[in-house]
């Protein structure tokens, strides 16, 4: 299937999902010309909504092997992409370039650094540009980035590392994409299915027929396969995470905190200051618990003791959209000549979402990706079919 001109005029693409997925794939889709409608039901528990916004060079050392060119790919998307937007008069994206701290709380990690830094050295030097220049910091330097932090052995310091307010790209690149013609409908969609095609979708009693169907329902995603006889380990993981407010504090250029464990800080403007999250598997329960916000105060106050008198603004809720191997769904369905699906990125969707988006668009078009999709196929799970 080939999306772009016909005899009749330009094709129709219509994408399910309307969070940073679906919306950078409506932006790249109608930029060249296509009749994109982009249908979204504003689900609670979105998980760009909610996530952190964490674009982090260091993610490449503890992830699948098949994780890395498309990380390493997606952290280079972004210039482009903001680009892109800019040229569109969409600067506000909540994206800056504020560098990352991989810190260690014990001697025992410490060890660990140098090999930290080399690891990204070697992977900047083969290819991986958006790590940026690395060094390693003593507490006294690590301190001075990030004033809230308790007492460390040092850190990794990586200049690439950059952060994303969710809600800001997803705002941007759906006023971007009507720019370009996009049509944006608040509403649920159901797929119409004749045989092996995907028709279109019923949108409130009415049916709007497409060339192509592009499935980006995050954690939702798997119904709607199933629906086409596909069954996909795409499921719920959910996130709780704390927004602090630090007034009068500029926090804007404060680096993301990660370590050697699960959890995370960064600041962005206004004296914001994001701690999170939990990993629960809890389905689609939609809930704030007290012991979600324990862990995630109590982690936040032990690396970083002087966020003891910020204000707990909000408890932000996702459902992150996991993956039995951590690694996104991407591409054409199977048994299906006009049904595709990006979906499945996990903790990741701010960082790899547009750039998957951008390669699954391009494969509607009959454009060949610039890497090797396989790992990523939905072939690969035993279950499709």
């Amino acid at each position: 299937m080939r999306i772009g001109q016909t005899g009749d005029g330009v094709s129709d693409v219509i994408v399910i999902g309307g969070g940073v997925v679906g919306a950078s794939a409506a932006y790249h889709l109608a930029r060249v010309g296509a009749s994109v409608t982009l249908v979204d039901r504003e689900d609670q528990g979105q998980a760009t909504a909610a996530g952190a916004g964490i674009c982090s060079p260091s993610n490449v050392l503890d992830a699948p092997a098949a994780y890395y060119p498309l990380a390493v790919r997606s952290g280079k998307y972004y210039d482009e992409l903001l680009a892109h937007l800019a040229e569109d008069g969409e600067r506000a994206t909540g994206y800056d370039v504020t560098g990352m701290l991989r810190i260690a709380r014990s001697a025992e990690e410490a060890v660990q650094l140098p090999d930290v830094m080399r690891a990204l050295r070697d992977a900047r030097a083969q290819g991986a540009s958006h790590i940026g220049d690395t060094a390693l910091l003593d507490p006294s330097a690590v301190a001075a980035l990030f004033p809230p932090l308790g007492p460390v052995h040092g850190a990794v310091y990586s200049s690439g590392g950059a952060r994303v307010d969710g809600r800001l790209l997803r705002d941007a690149l759906r006023r971007a994409a009507a720019r370009h013609g996009a049509c944006l409908m608040h509403a649920s969609a159901a797929l119409d299915v004749r045989g092996r095609r995907v028709h279109g979708v019923v949108v409130a009693g009415k049916n709007l027929s497409a060339d192509g169907v592009l499935i980006a329902g995050g954690a939702w995603s798997a119904g709607l396969t199933e629906i086409l006889g596909i069954v996909l380990p795409v499921s719920p993981l959910r996130g709780q995470i704390a927004h602090l407010l630090l007034p009068g504090t500029d926090t804007s250029g404060w680096p993301v905190v990660t370590g050697f464990h699960a959890h995370y800080l960064l600041g962005f403007p206004h004296g914001r200051v994001v701690a999170g999250a939990t990993r629960e598997d809890a389905g689609f329960d939609y809930q704030t618990t007290a012991a979600g916000v324990h862990e995630v105060l109590g982690e936040a106050l032990r690396i970083a003791p002087g966020l003891a008198t910020a204000t707990l603004a909000e408890i932000r809720i996702g459902m992150r959209p996991a993956t039995p191997d951590n690694l996104p769904v991407l591409g054409a369905l199977p048994g299906l000549s006009n049904a595709y699906i990006a979906a499945g990125h996990g903790a990741y969707g701010l960082q790899l979402g547009p750039y998957s988006a951008a390669l699954v668009a391009d494969q509607m078009r009959g454009i060949a990706p610039p890497l090797d999709m396989t790992p990523y196929a939905p072939e690969r799970y035993s279950a499709v079919g």
